[in-house]
């Protein structure tokens, strides 16, 4: 009996995995992100609201970054890229590719699936492109190949544009910077610019786990990415990092004032705060309440775990 439904199982795998090419079957993606408890896409991803993605790109990575490192979460950044702009961050939720380095059985099978059987269309690295809705990063791991390892050029980059608002980021590289710099608005993360066009390179996984560097980046995580470098926070922890990282920003700029106008010592800001300097905060946070995006629950949230 055990057996018989281990062998369904493995069967109804295989048929989900057969009909929607290399996307793991949304149960599968349910379970990595078990933690997350809120809204998901129809293939299971977790889908962070839109609000939160907005109040992302606010926040400093010094501050997000802590956060994750304190919840035990030690492998998430990711450095030493180049990018289109250096300004311009790229903020959203993770959409995944894995491409591997090709063998031409295993090309031919899975373009001849993708084209007659999916109705998909161009090569490999395009396929990931079709899926993007807006506020989503495409996130490659195309195992750092530079030479031939351009998963995007200006006509893929504007199409990557007008479905997401957003940018990408490739471990891997890119060409047509000149052409792709002219994007208003848009930015990448890869790990050079070079000449050449794509080649023996195929996708083996769209929506699955990946790796990026030192770090395993789920589907529908948020992607952090400014001059820094990338952070890759879960889901589940989102709206938590997002909240006590804006909660850190209002500290310091209520320290700021505080030292501006010579009421506390540096000293005293940079110490563990007394009762009377917390007091003072909460009635400068009353006071502007334009300042403050988190719901009272995620404050007191935050507060609850602070030691100052």
């Amino acid at each position: 009996m055990k057996f018989n439904i281990i062998v369904l199982f493995l069967f109804s795998f295989l048929l989900t995995f057969n009909v929607l090419g290399q996307t793991i079957p949304k149960e599968e993606l349910i379970f990595l992100t078990s933690e997350w408890k809120g809204e998901r896409f129809n293939d299971g991803r977790p889908k962070i609201p839109d609000d939160l993605l907005e109040r992302a790109k606010k926040i400093g990575i010094d501050d997000a970054w802590t956060v994750l490192e304190n919840e035990g979460y030690k492998n998430q950044f990711e450095g030493n890229w180049k990018m289109v702009h250096d300004e311009v961050p790229v903020v959203g939720r993770a959409l995944t590719a894995l491409f591997m380095p090709s063998r031409p059985d295993v090309e031919k099978s899975v373009k001849e699936r993708g084209i007659n059987s999916q109705g998909r269309k161009g090569n490999t690295n395009s396929w990931p492109i079709e899926v993007l809705t807006k506020g989503d990063v495409y996130v490659a791991d195309s195992f750092g190949k530079i030479d031939t390892g351009t998963l995007m050029g200006a006509t893929l980059a504007t199409s990557i544009y007008s479905k997401s608002g957003n940018g990408v980021v490739f471990n891997g590289s890119a060409r047509d910077l000149e052409s792709i710099s002219q994007i208003e608005g848009f930015n990448a993360f890869v790990r050079d610019f070079h000449p050449s066009f794509l080649e023996e390179e195929v996708l083996m996984g769209l929506n699955t786990p990946i790796r990026i560097g030192q770090v395993m980046v789920l589907p529908g995580d948020l992607v952090l990415a400014k001059r820094e470098g990338v952070l890759f926070i879960p889901a589940h922890l989102a709206e938590q990092v997002v909240g006590t990282a804006e909660f850190v920003a209002l500290k310091d700029q209520f320290g700021f004032e505080m030292v501006k106008t010579k009421k506390y010592s540096t000293g005293e800001i940079d110490s563990d705060w007394n009762e009377k300097l917390k007091a003072e905060f909460f009635e400068w946070l009353d006071k502007h309440p334009e300042l403050v995006k988190m719901s009272k629950e995620t404050l007191n949230k935050i507060l609850s775990k602070r030691t100052w």
